[in-house]
């Protein structure tokens, strides 16, 4: 039985198979669940390779956040890079997850060939992320609906980087 292990914002990267979890944060001024522990719940119950796997989150465990902005930021930016696959889930609402630096980053990630994009018909703000899910298409990004085929397309992309 394969294992899943969770590196939190600013923990060491460790080698081995990684997924990135990329999308929207919610802020302490405007507090909603996150969605990063549902996804965490559906990777372990998916997750079937022979290895290890790290999930790297950008949120901070224990809700310690950076002393600098930067550091932040630059660990995302490493965590991302590390990864073999990265899972956009953009639950797009407005007004508490508008999930702008997102744009930027699946931006930066979209034709690495290692970016799944997941944009919830349901969201508040569905229209917001209609720009991304274009632009995912035109680069070959799947495209998902749902956190559970999200998470399905994102570890086929790590099964195959780790049959490299």
């Amino acid at each position: 039985m394969s294992t899943v292990r969770l590196v939190m914002a600013r923990e060491t990267i460790p080698a081995g198979l990684k997924v990135f979890l990329a999308g929207p944060t919610p802020d302490k001024s405007a507090p909603v669940p996150s969605w990063r522990p549902p996804a965490l719940d559906l990777i372990t119950a998916q997750w079937t390779g022979p290895e290890p796997l790290t999930v790297l989150s950008p949120e901070s465990r224990n809700g310690l956040r950076a002393e600098r902005y930067e550091h932040q930021v630059d660990w995302e930016t490493a965590a991302r890079a590390a990864a073999d696959a990265i899972l956009f889930w953009i639950p797009r609402d407005m007004r508490t997850m508008p999930g702008m630096t997102t744009n930027v980053e699946f931006g930066l990630d979209v034709s690495t060939g290692r970016a799944v994009l997941g944009v919830p018909p349901e969201c508040p703000n569905p229209e917001r992320n209609r720009y991304l899910a274009y632009v995912a298409r035109r680069h070959g990004v799947p495209v998902c609906e749902t956190l559970t085929d999200a998470v399905a397309k994102t570890l086929a992309l790590v099964a195959a980087a780790g049959a490299r």
